[in-house]
């Protein structure tokens, strides 16, 4: 059993965006990045916080505009408006989820899909599906990049991912398919869970659900990415895997922290780049 070190990946990476931006920085453009965090849920400020430590170890500018609980949909998409139109700043990150009354995908679509980091705009997303390239969400990218790094191609392989949601398990989907994969996606409405899990070479799991993939679950030798993350009683994070049962069936498994959590805070800056390299 291999372990797949996201933590040290993205140290590697961050130090190659590094020079990108240094290089940009020679042709007169300081890439930028601009936050929206609404309310004052803890985690997305933790989220928020980390992002931005990230941002300046890779030589990105970042403002957030931090707004409160009770800020108006029309305030908000004001403020992504003033960003869009603003030509020092190549990316839009909206630090999700939002108050109730709040549409979330109105929100979204508001975003300049060339300033769209996260991945989520409409545009993106068609363009993920149809295998071109496009602003990638940011979680199953890192995965991707993670897979690749340990030279694990998908080509070929049996693949399960547990979880459909927009931001991580439906572009998980789109992206093994186009990689080559074979793609089985469960959701919680999948009748047998384990059936679909055990007979899979690659399992993908990102639901938030504690060991909820146990060591029966999965077959020897299986490749196992951990995207979940749950607090413990004693508040310790873990993932959504049985991580003492199933990892010595597994010929590579995520570690959680330290597996696809960096990773994602990674290819956020690498989108970042990306689009500060688009103003060239």
């Amino acid at each position: 059993m291999q372990i797949l070190d996201g933590k040290a990946l993205s140290d590697q990476i961050k130090i190659e965006l590094k020079k990108e931006s240094d290089k940009l920085n020679e042709k007169g453009i300081t890439p930028g990045l601009a936050v929206i965090l609404v309310g004052d849920d803890a985690a997305s400020q933790t989220y928020v916080k980390m992002k931005e430590k990230a941002c300046d170890t890779a030589g990105i500018y970042s403002i957030i505009h931090k707004m409160p609980t009770t800020i108006s949909q029309e305030k908000i998409l004001e403020t992504i408006s003033m960003i869009n139109n603003n030509p020092n700043i190549d990316g839009v990150l909206v630090q999700l989820p939002l108050p109730k009354h709040i549409d979330t995908t109105k929100i979204i679509e508001a975003i300049d899909p060339k300033k769209d980091v996260d991945g989520f705009h409409p545009f993106n997303v068609g363009r993920l599906v149809a295998g071109l390239d496009s602003f990638v969400p940011c979680t199953p990218l890192g995965v991707m990049r993670l897979l690749a790094h340990y030279n694990i191609d998908p080509k070929g392989l049996d693949a399960c991912v547990v979880g459909a949601s927009n931001i991580v398990g439906k572009p998980m989907m789109n992206l093994l398919l186009n990689a080559g994969a074979t793609v089985d996606i469960c959701h919680i409405f999948t009748k047998d869970l384990k059936s679909h899990t055990q007979k899979a070479d690659l399992v993908i799991v990102g639901v938030g659900c504690r060991n909820l993939i146990k060591e029966d679950m999965v077959k020897e030798g299986a490749i196992v990415i951990d995207i979940g993350i749950n607090k413990t009683e004693d508040g310790r994070l873990v993932g959504d895997i049985d991580y003492a049962a199933v990892s010595p069936k597994c010929s590579f498994i995520t570690p959680v922290p330290g597996g696809v959590g960096p990773m994602t805070i990674a290819m956020l800056l690498e989108n970042t780049i990306k689009a500060a390299k688009h103003r060239l």
